[in-house]
Formats: structure tokens, C-alpha cells, sequence
């Protein structure tokens, strides 16, 4: 298990070029899709969306807004994530609703906790908020990337790219949501000199201290 895990994380790296025939199958895409929906995030609010972009014309759209990149439409799939502008009452109170269902439990004892969570969020300005939802989609990449290196997947974290084009062209603000990150997954081209590279790491002596 650990010289997998090892193996697994020291085989990802982000995809340069992907393999434009290969796909990732059905089954896998809906795992990689299943480890998302059970991202952890704070108070278990998950003030995200996942935009997956199957349609090649909205595909080259984007990619025109990302500078020309390409691994945008040769990758077998693209996930944009994105998160909420903003996180209202009724948000929070659909999840608290979500939250007693699942554990079935009466929403009256999820009250306080709900006021709490409503507390908080009060407390932030528009922007500290919306930083804070980006944190969240984060998070979630984190998991998508282990979860495509365990099953052998790649993937290509992206931040480079006209966030108020990709909004645009994907009609986000109508949704009260806004593009963080792009993650095409796919395949490695044979061609792609950077899967041959090592990785460049700091050693466990400069990344960890003991207190």
C-alpha cells in the first residue's frame, strides 16, 4: 500500500499534452465524480459547483480563453470548478435541512447550529467571502487530484486563464457562481516531454519542522 501510494503521487504530474484518443471510461469518470461530491469543506457547506464541459464548440471557446492551452480540448473531459459569489440564509438553511435528513434527525435540533454557521458568514464582506469559497475549491482539487493519480488518471490543475471570459461563456453569473480553477483529466501524450521529468521536491528536512 504505501510504495503504491507513493508510486501513484510520484507518477502525477501536470499534463502538458494529453492523448486526445484515449478517454477516461464511464465508471472512472463517475468515481472521480462520487470522491468530489464527498469533498470535505468548512461546516460541510460545500459552496461549490462542478461545470463539466462536454460540448467541443464551448471546449475550443474556453481555450481561446485560456491562452491557447490546449490540454482544454484534447483531454478526454474538462471540469471547471467554481464557487458561490455568495452564501445566503436560505443556503444555509437548505443544508441544514440536507444535513438532518441524512442523519435523521429533527431540523429543531440543528438550530443553533445553523444560527452559528449563519453568524459567521455575517461577519465576512464580500470579498473575504468570496475568498473563502475559493478556499473551498480548492480543497476539492486536492481530492481530485489523488483521485485521479490512484486510478492512473492525469490531470492538470489550471489558474491560467480569463476567469471573466470562462464566467461569460458559461453563463455563471446567473448561477451566483464564478470560475476558480480548470481541471482537464485525461491521458498523457507520448509525446509530452514532461512526463519524463522528475519531480522537483524540497527535501522532508525543509518542508517539516518538529516543535
Amino acid at each position: 500500500m504505501r510504495e503504491k501510494l507513493l508510486h501513484d503521487l510520484n507518477n502525477r504530474y501536470a499534463t502538458k499534452k494529453f492523448d486526445s484518443i484515449k478517454k477516461v471510461s464511464d465508471a472512472d469518470f463517475q468515481l472521480i465524480c462520487e470522491a468530489l461530491r464527498l469533498f470535505p469543506s468548512s461546516y460541510g457547506l460545500q459552496p461549490v459547483k462542478f461545470i463539466i464541459v462536454k460540448t467541443e464548440s464551448i471546449r475550443l471557446e474556453l481555450q481561446k480563453a485560456a491562452f491557447g492551452q490546449t490540454q482544454i480540448s484534447e483531454a478526454s473531459h474538462l471540469i471547471v470548478l467554481c464557487a458561490l459569489d455568495s452564501i445566503s440564509h436560505d443556503y444555509v438553511d437548505s443544508f441544514i435541512k440536507l444535513l438532518a435528513d441524512t442523519r435523521e434527525m429533527e431540523v429543531e435540533n440543528l438550530i443553533g447550529f445553523g444560527a452559528n454557521v449563519k453568524a459567521s458568514i455575517e461577519k465576512m464582506s464580500e470579498e473575504s467571502m468570496q475568498i473563502w469559497n475559493d478556499k473551498q475549491v480548492y480543497i476539492a482539487l486536492g481530492q481530485l487530484l489523488h483521485t485521479c493519480a490512484v486510478l492512473h488518471i492525469d490531470a492538470t490543475p489550471m489558474e491560467g486563464f480569463n476567469k471573466s471570459e470562462f464566467d461569460r461563456i458559461l453563463n455563471l453569473k446567473e448561477q451566483n457562481l464564478h470560475s476558480v480553477l480548470a481541471c482537464p483529466i485525461g491521458y498523457r501524450s507520448e509525446n509530452d516531454a514532461y512526463s519524463k521529468l522528475k519531480k522537483a521536491r524540497k527535501s522532508m528536512d525543509a518542508l517539516f519542522e518538529i516543535r
